[in-house]
Formats: C-alpha cells, structure tokens, sequence
C-alpha cells in the first residue's frame, strides 16, 4: 500500500457518464480487481457496492455520489463513483471541482448522449483531464468508431484511440494494444487473469493494428511538439514505448487530447487496462496548476502548492448524514496535513469547529485513519456548521483564505408538503433541514400567501427520491402535493418611476423619493442594480454641490430592490433579467433614514413591475427521445402537441434520436404517456435549457388555476 505522503503516487479521479452506460458497474469491476471487495455486485441484482441507498438498488440508478479507495501498481486512487440522471447533476458538479481526473464511460450503441454532454461540459469548465471507456462492446450494434465520431462532433474532443476491440457483439473477445502492440484477452469467468501476447503478423487484424497505431501517433503528435519532431525524424514504427506514454500523459493533463479505451465492464473485459491507463496517464495532484485562493482580509490571491509543508487547506463538496456519528463532511485537501482532534476554521461561515474523526470512505462502509494530508479526500466528523462549498483551514493559522465555491443549479419543478399532524412537524422541519445540507439543489420554502412549506428540486426524479427519503428513512408522516412547475417573472418594456414614500410612524416622520429606471435585461442575464446618479455639480473655488443621497441611503435603496426581486407581481414568483438603475433621489434632514430609502425602494418596485407590462416565464428543457422508426411520428406530433419545437432527429442504429425543446409543464407525467403510447419501447432524457416566456392567453389560464379561480 502507497504512504499517504506519496503524493505523486495519488490519483483523485470520478467515474461520469450518460444514466446506464455502466459507470456504477465499471467502479464494482474495479473495485473487485484491486481486491477491495471479494465479490462484483451487480447493479441489475441491486447489490452494488456503490449504490447503497435502498432509493438507488431498488431504482438500478445511481442517485448520490459515494467515494471509495483502492491501489493499483502501488498507486492510491480515490474515485468517485457520480450519478448519470440530469436530476442529479449537482452531485457531478460538486465531483469534478474536487478532481484531478475523470474517466468518462460511454455506451457503445448510444455513444454521446444528453447527460454526456453535461457531464463533459461541466468537467472542461473545471479543466479536468479525461479518459473515455467505451463500455459494452458486447452489445448488439456496438462499434468504437460511432462513439469516437460523436466525440469529435458533439463534444469537440481531439480523440487519441489507443485500443481496438477484437471481435464485436456476441463475439467481443479482448481488446488490442495499440502502444504495446499486443492483445489483451481474459480467459476466466471473473476477468480476474490478465493475458498478454505479442499481436503476430498473422493475426487477422495485425494490418488494421499497425494503421491504427501509425494514425494513434500522428494524433498524438499534432498536440505534442516533443513527439511530432520525433515523429518527423525517425517515423510512428520507431518511437519508443517510453516516448509515447510519456507524451501521451503531457496532453492528456493539458487537456489538449482524450485516450480512448474499449470494452466490456459487465463481461468482466477491459477493466485491468483502463486501471494502468488510470495510473499511467491521469494527473496526480502534483501534477495540477497550485490552487488559487482569495485571502479573506484583503482579497489578494493567495496560491497554495500541493505540498504537506504548505498550511491546511480543504474544500468540503458533499454532507452525508450519518445516523450515529451525526455529519459526515467529505473534504479533499489542497495542501498541508490535519490530524484527528486538530482545531479547524470554516472560513466561509466564520466558525471554528473540531475534528473529532478522520474517515476513509468506502461507499457506505468507513475506517478511521489519524490524519489526511495533501491530495486525499475523506470524511471529516464533528463538524457542526460546515456545509458543501466550504473552505476550511487550521484554526491556528493566521493568513484566512477561501476557495472557489461552485455552481448550484436552479431548481425547476416545486411540491407541497405539510406534515400529517402537529407532532411531525418538528421531525418534518428537521428531515428537511438535513437534506437541504446534504443536497444543495434541494430548496425548501415558505409560500407567503398560503403559508404553505415548499420543496423545489431539478426533477420530477429528485423531487421523488427526496420525498421517498423523508417518508422513509427520517420516518416522517406527510401529505406530499403534487409537481408544480417553478415559474419566474420578468418585465417587457423599459420604464422610469418617481416614487415618494411619505409616513408618520410612531409620531416620527419618515420620508424618501426616488427615481428608478427598470430595463428588461436580456434573457439569462439575470437581476442587477446600478448607481446611475449624476455627480454633484461644481460651484467654483473647489465647491460642488451636496449629493443629493448619502451612500449609506443608496445601500438601502440597493437593499430594498434586491429584497422586491424575490417576488414577482403576477404570482409572486421570483423575478429575472431585469435592470434598475437609480436616477435620483431627496432627503429631509431629520425625517430621511436608511429605512425610509430601504421601504421606498421596495414599495416603489412592487409598483414599477406592474406598472412594466410583467411577463411570466417558464423553464424550457432539451429532451431527447430515442425511439423506433415506426414510432417516430407519434413521438414528434406528440411533442408538438406538448408546444415541443423539434430541433432534429438523427438515425441510431435501427431507432431514431428525435432532439426537442418543450416546456417542463407540458412534460409533468411524460414518462408514462411515452410508455403506454411505444409500448414501452421508447425511452427520453431531459435536461433544463432556459426560460422562455408564457403565451400571454396562456399565462392567463395558468393565472387563474393557481390562484384558484
């Protein structure tokens, strides 16, 4: 086993795909091979190792992202094992901000689907470098070249294919080598033994190995200036092994180039390789850029190496609630070393907290360890406030700095949810409260006017599984309402208003006016507020006038209108893209304070938005239905039928990829309307696009049903 202090011995990586196309079985491989589990669960059995959650084996689906370690050729590799249903992409996005490395696995008959998409965007916006597994060789229809043309359209990707497959489909038997020029088979039932031979000239694919070598060293070569020139001198026959692994690890790490593998993660093929192309090629954390971080006193960048001479620093990506230690906070550390019972500062929340445990994490199964240092990832206990996104350092460390947080993504469809009776409305409040901790796209809320408690996430899926996790293991008795679409508002035409905001309270005067200018913003660009006073004119001998707001009244009108975006003045539903500026303003001496300014600004929007020809909007998604030819009309009349905008569709094998844009509330329920219609024979994906505002005859209607008349 490789020292924890062996940092270039670490590889910190996650396994990320479409839903299906085998991670959570690739991770159960992997873990049988490098002996961490003595036997492989299946995920079709509900026996995975990785799926714990009772949500995730009856499903067959990954729903939260579990860590486990193992060693390889002396390597320590920590993996993260990541959801593939769009519902649970935050789990992803708070995967890759802690990864050196990933290993994307594709389906070899789906190739590039909608959630690979997502998760390989989300990982170029991280930088983080890639290998791709093309999984399920075996399957009827599946070809290598399919998967890596749609990498290099769909995903932009300069693809490196260093395996061919031997055989396809019910005859998959091994892959070839393309660096090595050998072929791999495995001839036991559990891929267990590895065999290695040299690919002789009478091998029936020897011709096709030495093309694809020759094409897999030009490719590398054009990203590589240490290999094109010695490409250019000695030719692809005669580079050295050496040289060729080494520059294909340099663009690898650069991101400038992907190494495509193959095989069979259910037929037990492939596996072992994809582990030394783990080791071989991926980052340690040597390897990375030093993090960047912003000291907390200043805002200087502060740049921490990966180093345990470095002081502490950690980001903890994920809340996991443990029914007897309380908390876990899975953490991966950037630099330095923490031991057991270490004091520790959360600079995000400005608390200090004990570490009571260090935990090494094995999906559901953990070990205490004494301390974790730089580049590891574990599970701290004891920490009491410390929530996904968090910086934490040592207590006793003088310089307070911060790490990048990450991006949460809004939610999309809400449900009610009241408790059964008065007793459960403690345990009801306290479920959800850990859940929110646990899962930051989970978002609980009071409806001001019903008065009624609101849960929000990104699915009808997520929104299920949470309610599940409520109901069974918090044990809490509730009336669950049904899904509602997460609306917003904005306005349509650009207006100014004067508002003055005159008030005797409490026998004291309270005056302030106003002029706001609001602009409708373009769509996505979200809310913001400017200071658009004309400075004070000058009166000669060095005199300008008195500003006409002091700046402690602009911060409250500030305040004011952020606090007016919350609700929107048609349901009440937050508002987006909108600008306001601040033209003008007065004061009386004596009668003005900040809360005069705050309450004009608040009440001079509520009546600016509706005087601003409001809008209502609604989420938009991208669905992708995969169905069979003969179906393919229904599937578009019916989309169409939904207000759906078919994009395209593109032929798959013997079914067809039809790509649509269609708003969620047409969606709700699509899923069993789609089953009964193909029988069962077509399945969709979908993801959140944008918003995209309501028909005006249709906004009505959806008016008068919510509010109830």
């Amino acid at each position: 086993m490789t020292p924890s202090n062996d940092i270039a011995a670490i590889r910190d990586i996650g396994i990320m795909a479409h839903i299906d196309a085998g991670k959570t079985t690739t991770t159960e491989r992997v873990l049988f091979y490098t002996g961490v589990s003595h036997r492989i669960g299946e995920v079709h059995d509900g026996a995975a190792v990785m799926d714990y959650m009772p949500q995730e084996q009856e499903r067959g689906i990954t729903i939260t992202a579990a860590a486990t370690t193992c060693f390889w050729r002396e390597h320590r590799i920590n993996i993260i094992d990541t959801p593939g249903h769009v519902d649970f992409t935050v789990e992803v996005e708070r995967s890759l901000r802690v990864l050196d490395g990933a290993v994307a696995v594709f389906d070899a008959v789906s190739g590039v689907e909608p959630q690979s998409e997502t998760v390989w965007r989300q990982a170029d916006r991280y930088k983080v470098p890639r290998l791709c597994f093309v999984n399920k060789m075996d399957r009827v229809g599946a070809t290598l070249e399919l998967t890596v043309e749609m990498l290099k359209k769909r995903l932009g990707a300069h693809t490196i294919i260093i395996q061919l497959p031997i055989g396809l489909e019910g005859d998959f038997e091994g892959v070839i080598d393309l660096l090595t020029m050998e072929t791999i088979h495995w001839p036991d039932e559990f891929g267990a033994e590895v065999v290695r031979e040299p690919i002789g000239e009478d091998h029936s694919l020897y011709e096709d190995a030495v093309l694809a070598r020759e094409e897999m060293v030009e490719a590398i070569a054009e990203v590589d200036d240490a290999l094109m020139n010695a490409f250019l001198e000695v030719g692809a026959a005669s580079i050295e092994l050496p040289a060729l692994k080494a520059a294909l690890r340099r663009v690898t790490i650069a991101n400038a180039g992907v190494a495509v593998l193959c095989g069979s993660s259910l037929k037990n093929k492939g596996v072992q390789p994809l582990l030394d192309a783990v080791v071989d090629y991926l980052p340690s954390p040597l390897d990375m850029p030093p993090v960047s971080a912003i000291r907390k006193s200043d805002g200087a960048e502060v740049i921490r190496r990966p180093s345990v001479d470095e002081p502490f620093l950690a980001l903890a990506f994920k809340v996991l609630h443990d029914p007897h230690r309380g908390p876990l906070i899975f953490f991966r550390v950037y630099s330095g070393e923490i031991k057991v019972k270490d004091a520790i500062q959360n600079v995000t929340r400005g608390r200090k907290e004990r570490l009571t445990k260090i935990l090494q994490i094995h999906a559901n199964k953990t070990q205490e360890i004494d301390s974790i240092s730089v580049g590891n990832i574990g599970a701290a206990v004891g920490l009491r406030f410390t929530s996904t996104g968090d910086t934490i350092i040592q207590a006793k460390d003088k310089e307070e700095v911060t790490l990048a947080g990450m991006q949460i993504p809004e939610p999309v469809i809400f449900r009610s949810v009241e408790p059964k009776s008065s007793a459960d409305q403690s345990a009801l409040t306290e479920a959800m409260d850990r859940l929110q901790r646990e899962d930051p796209s989970f978002h609980v809320s009071i409806d001001p006017d019903s008065g009624q408690t609101l849960i929000s996430g990104m699915g009808e899926l997520h929104l299920d599984v949470l309610v599940d996790r409520l109901l069974r293991e918090y044990r809490v008795g509730a009336n669950v309402g049904k899904p509602q679409v997460a609306y917003r508002e904005t306005i349509s035409k650009r207006l100014v208003k004067t508002f003055e905001y005159d008030r005797e309270i409490g026998s004291k005067r309270h005056y302030a006016r106003l002029v706001l200018e609001l602009v409708p913003a373009e769509r996505g660009a979200g809310l913001s507020f400017e200071d658009a006073i004309a400075p004070p004119k000058p009166l000669g001998k060095g005199r300008t006038e008195p500003p006409c707001l002091l700046p402690e009244m602009i911060a409250a009108v500030q305040e004011g209108v952020t606090d007016s975006f919350t609700r929107g003045p048609i349901l009440g539903y937050p508002t987006v893209d909108i600008t306001v500026r601040l033209k003008d303003g007065a004061y009386v001496e004596g009668d003005s304070t900040a809360a005069s300014f705050r309450a004009a600004a608040s009440m001079g929007m509520m009546q600016a938005m509706e005087e601003a020809s409001p809008a209502l909007l609604e989420p938009v998604m991208e669905v992708e239905v995969i169905a069979p030819e003969d179906q393919t009309g229904h599937v578009v009349s019916d989309l169409s039928g939904r207000r759906g905008r078919v994009l395209g569709m593109q032929p798959r094998q013997t079914l067809q990829s039809i790509d649509a844009e269609v708003p969620l509330a047409e969606m709700v329920g699509y899923a069993t309307a789609l089953r009964s219609a193909t029988q069962g024979r077509a399945n969709y994906t979908m993801q959140f696009s944008h918003y995209s505002e309501v028909p005006r005859d249709l906004e009505q209607i959806i008016v008068k049903k919510i509010r109830g008349y």
